[in-house]
């Protein structure tokens, strides 16, 4: 599969990301949040959390979960990005958490995994 087919396949896992979100009574406040150390899939709020979204489709799960993919490297881009994220729009001190969202290609299955790893924000 090559790059561009990728990117589309992302989207799409995003997009039906996001309907999951808005149907669980999320508020998205922005989508592919991007700066110079990476970028943040979705940012959404529960009206208690800031939650920074990460997410992950795979065709099957025949090469391990798609949240397998989420190493610690990736979490210290996310959590930096993030942190950009809240300086940008002054939102110091809001509580916020960093959710995966898994989503099977082959079901159509979804798994949220809310605060997904611990990160501690420096802004």
């Amino acid at each position: 599969m090559g790059k561009h087919e990728n990117k589309e396949k992302g989207r799409s896992g995003e997009r039906l990301a996001e309907q999951y979100l808005r149907k669980n009574g999320y508020r998205i406040l922005a989508r592919n949040f991007a700066t110079d150390t990476g970028e943040i899939d979705l940012v959404a709020t529960d009206d208690e959390y800031l939650v920074f979204v990460e997410v992950k489709m795979r065709s099957s799960a025949d090469f391990g979960l798609p949240s397998d993919a989420v190493d610690y490297s990736k979490q210290r881009r996310l959590a930096m990005t993030a942190s950009q994220y809240i300086k940008k729009f002054m939102l110091y001190g809001a509580p916020a958490r960093f959710d995966v969202i898994e989503v099977r290609g082959d079901t159509g299955e979804i798994n949220h995994i809310a605060n997904a790893f611990e990160s501690y924000l420096r802004y």
